[in-house]
């Protein structure tokens, strides 16, 4: 057993620290390099076009189901919730809010972590272990130009659409749990939801923690791909920190952004 070290306890954690900031200013000057291509990057809308569709098509039925089975569970437990104090007619009220407001944007970040985020970062970190991003480089092609910006903006324009999706497949799932299995007033239901769901305060806050969480999930896999190792080790190590690092972010951001929403 080797003795305590304070010295070298101390020179151990320096370095940590070091390589943290170094990555954080990896990270940072990547996303700067990715906000200053925004207008080339939109003004090639194909490509942005393209990446949407692969994320989306790759995501949508993951999506769907889990927004219908969440709308299942809402229903229910809101049902037995609402019936206690004599509200059932509320349950519309209830699932609407429930989804627009919370569990569709951040169920959904996290499906798209799991799902897109993985597939992005494997893709990138495939493309550079092939050493394609370097050939790119030879050839006087950006790859940040030319990979990486048209994914993230893809990423950030399907995030909304995505959780929407999610949202309106548990409506559908709240209301054919409370309405057509358990018996709840249809009228009810839709009025309810008609009358307290904003448009503004409720979706609106919505789509806005949907598209940070498009921008925060698809730069954590781009970043972890492009400066992941050249190795199918280091591959598989990045596609792994993607999801822990994006769902953490999500977690994290939906707790700030509720917050400061609830100030407003």
């Amino acid at each position: 057993m080797s003795p305590f070290h304070p010295v070298k306890l101390l020179a151990d954690l320096g370095f940590s620290a070091r390589n943290k900031l170094s990555e954080l200013g990896l990270a940072g000057r990547l996303f700067a390099r990715l906000l200053a291509l925004t207008g080339p990057t939109l003004a090639r809308f194909g490509l942005v076009r393209d990446q949407i569709f692969f994320l989306g098509n790759y995501s949508l039925a993951i999506i769907g189901v889990s927004g219908l089975f969440v709308g299942f569970v809402l229903g229910l437990q809101g049902y037995y919730t609402l019936q206690r104090y004599g509200s059932s007619e509320a349950l519309g009220l209830l699932v609407a809010l429930s989804l627009v407001r919370e569990l569709g944007p951040v169920i959904t970040a996290l499906l798209f972590a799991g799902r897109a985020g993985t597939a992005l970062t494997a893709e990138i970190g495939l493309m550079k272990a092939g050493e394609q991003l370097s050939a790119m480089e030879m050839m006087a092609v950006d790859p940040v130009s030319r990979i990486l910006a048209p994914r993230w903006w893809g990423g950030i324009i399907a995030m909304p659409l995505l959780a929407a999706v999610f949202s309106a497949v548990g409506v559908i799932g709240g209301w054919l749990v409370g309405v057509v299995m358990i018996g709840v007033d249809s009228g009810s239901f839709w009025s309810q939801m008609q009358g307290g769901v904003d448009v503004w305060r409720d979706v609106g806050n919505g789509v806005v923690k949907s598209m940070v969480f498009g921008v925060t999930v698809t730069f954590v896999a781009l970043y972890q791909g492009f400066e992941a190792q050249p190795t199918p080790e280091g591959v598989s190590r990045a596609t792994t920190r993607t999801v822990v690092v994006a769902s953490l972010a999500v977690l994290g951001l939906d707790f700030l952004l509720t917050a400061w929403m609830f100030s407003l």
